[in-house]
């Protein structure tokens, strides 16, 4: 018999009744039944329950158990009587007596339970994440994790594609966040990075002659975290193609991220039919351009039913250049306590409200109400309810301003309004590509222009699309929203350097910026460079959304907190005095 065990805690069943067994894992629960101690024998794979009685030569041995005490048991199998089968394990109709047990790892008092649901703090949970990864649902969420990747490594086999790996220790570069810089010993005051992605190098890949490139990739940059960010390091499916353009990529990926949720979604409706909406109607219509299409409230622009009109304040913003009033419909929301509800939320996230008209019954026909419809007057709330498509029992919210101040607001009221009306479609996974992003972006204070997306795409025009406003300048650039999340992002590259830098010189990078900053990819552009194009998934995001969590450190193995920090290795730590002295390195003291 094998040294440690001869089945896992999931494989027996009533064919193995009267077979000598030896299991072997973590004691999940102990239960004292008249003498008689049941024990919840657990594996990765499994439960299973083994008992011993006061006439056992090692009940003794089997009292002095404890929670998560790590054992290995020799027993006999034999079958549960009809009535006491448990159907909601594997291994339900069958137990193990013990004959023999050895502890091969005691465990001191626990952190924290891993029976049960209980809550803990995170931080608890993240010290001691060992014993929080014993628990069955991270146990899941982790097995998931796996099974996608796998998943998406055969999907994109399937399609030809080949995985090739990139370098981790590279050239810092401009991806638009922060990198984290590794010193180097051999080369004093001279720094490596980690890549915030492999993109430079899926480039060079296919400047190589390399057609079809993929892999499941580590990217590092050092962002502020959010719920569906990690702060640190992150996994996402790279892929590049070349002789392509933009529904190429589009054909190429669908499969992959179609396939694992359909593969993975527990039987929740999968979209097959995914939109493409131009960047500057999802704003208008959602607020974002991460959209939530499970949600059908679209948002409207109704400016010029209140210009002049009795309501001063939007009448006066819409004397302002850039500024305009949006409706936000919601059918079923005619119910002044909703309204007041959503004005409040609004208040909590910064703004001063949100006017709003709701309609009521009055003899048969519907009746504006609200002090937003006081002043408008019935003509114009009337025109209103016609183009919002509203009637008796709905309602409308109204925001004005230049969009870039309230849209964020506007994004998350929709939200709301979706989920508590109830029109957002649950159990749903929604698709829709994010198109025509604009190439460049103005800094409100100084108006320098930069870029606001990948600044390595290609302009829509090609070249001479540079020779007028930037800001009205559109890149072939892409991304892919699934339930309010950003799932892929991708673009079609610039491979013609006249191109690149007259795009670079429009933010402010002269050629020799360019040339110093990316040489290894100027220098290879000169020699053929193929048209060019892919994207990235964001392998924790899809796994987040398929394991039906808010939060992206569930389906991280061994996450960092939200301030960057590793609290069971106790990362980042201080360097010693004499890896400073090796690599030349000062650390300067905090400012009080």
């Amino acid at each position: 018999m094998h040294a440690y065990r001869s089945q896992t805690c999931a494989d027996l069943r009533r064919d193995n009744v009267g077979q000598e067994v030896r299991l072997a894992g973590w004691v999940h629960r102990i239960r004292d039944h008249g003498g008689v101690l049941f024990v919840d024998l657990r594996d990765h794979y499994g439960v299973t329950q083994v008992l011993c009685d006061p006439d056992s030569p090692v009940f003794a041995e089997v009292e002095k158990l404890r929670s998560e005490w790590c054992v290995k048991i020799d027993g006999v199998v034999k079958a549960r009587a009809e009535s006491l089968v448990n159907p909601k394990l594997p291994t339900g109709e069958i137990e193990v007596y013990i004959r023999d047990v050895e502890v091969l790892g005691a465990a001191e008092e626990l952190p924290l339970i891993v029976f049960g649901d209980q809550e803990y703090p995170e931080e608890t949970r993240l010290r001691y994440r060992y014993l929080d990864l014993r628990r069955e649902a991270m146990q899941e969420n982790m097995v998931l994790r796996s099974d996608v990747v796998r998943s998406l490594r055969e999907r994109m086999w399937k399609q030809n594609f080949r995985e090739y790996q990139t370098p981790i220790i590279t050239a810092s570069s401009p991806e638009g966040a922060r990198d984290f810089l590794v010193p180097s010993r051999l080369h004093p005051g001279k720094f490596y990075a980690l890549p915030q992605a492999p993109q430079q190098f899926k480039q060079l890949i296919m400047v190589s002659g390399f057609d079809k490139y993929f892999q499941i990739a580590p990217c590092f940059r050092d962002e502020d975290p959010r719920a569906d960010r990690s702060p640190t390091d992150f996994y996402q499916l790279d892929m590049e193609m070349s002789f392509v353009e933009q529904q190429d990529v589009f054909d190429a990926i669908q499969p992959a991220v179609q396939g694992v949720f359909e593969e993975f979604g527990g039987g929740r409706k999968v979209d097959t039919d995914w939109p493409q909406i131009a960047y500057k109607d999802s704003m208008l219509w959602y607020g974002t351009d991460k959209p939530d299409l499970r949600n059908p409230i679209k948002m409207q622009v109704v400016s010029d039913h209140f210009r002049g009109s009795g309501f001063a304040i939007f009448a006066k913003l819409l004397e302002q250049d850039g500024t305009e009033i949006r409706a936000i419909p919601a059918p079923g929301g005619g119910s002044r306590k909703f309204c007041d509800r959503m004005n409040a939320f609004a208040q909590k996230e910064g703004l001063p409200g949100m006017g709003y008209i709701f309609w009521r019954d009055k003899d048969g026909e519907a009746e504006a109400a609200g002090p937003l419809a006081k002043n408008i007057g019935p003509e114009r709330t009337e025109a209103l309810r016609q183009e919002l498509g509203l009637g008796v029992g709905d309602a409308a919210f109204f925001l004005g301003g230049k969009p870039a101040s309230f849209e964020r607001v506007a994004a998350k009221a929709r939200t709301v309004i979706g989920e508590e009306l109830g029109h957002t479609e649950q159990d749903r996974f929604a698709f829709a590509w994010i198109v025509d992003f604009p190439m460049y972006e103005a800094d409100e204070e100084s108006g320098d222009i930069d870029f606001s997306h990948n600044p390595f795409s290609m302009p829509q025009g090609g070249i001479e699309a540079l020779d007028g406003d930037p800001l009205e300048v559109k890149g072939w650039q892409y991304d892919l929203a699934c339930n309010g999340y950003e799932l892929v992002s991708g673009a079609i590259r610039n491979h013609r350097l006249d191109i690149m830098f007259k795009a670079f010189e429009k933010a402010g990078y002269g050629e020799d910026e360019v040339r110093k900053r990316f040489g290894g990819m100027v220098n290879a552009f000169r020699f053929g460079a193929p048209p060019h194009g892919g994207c990235a998934a964001g392998i924790d995001r899809i796994v987040m959304l398929l394991a039906d969590e808010q939060n992206i450190r569930e389906v991280i193995m061994f996450p960092m907190n939200q301030r960057a920090e590793d609290l069971m290795m106790g990362a980042p730590t201080e360097p010693t005095s004499d890896q400073l002295m090796e690599l030349r390195l000062r650390v300067m003291p905090d400012e009080d």
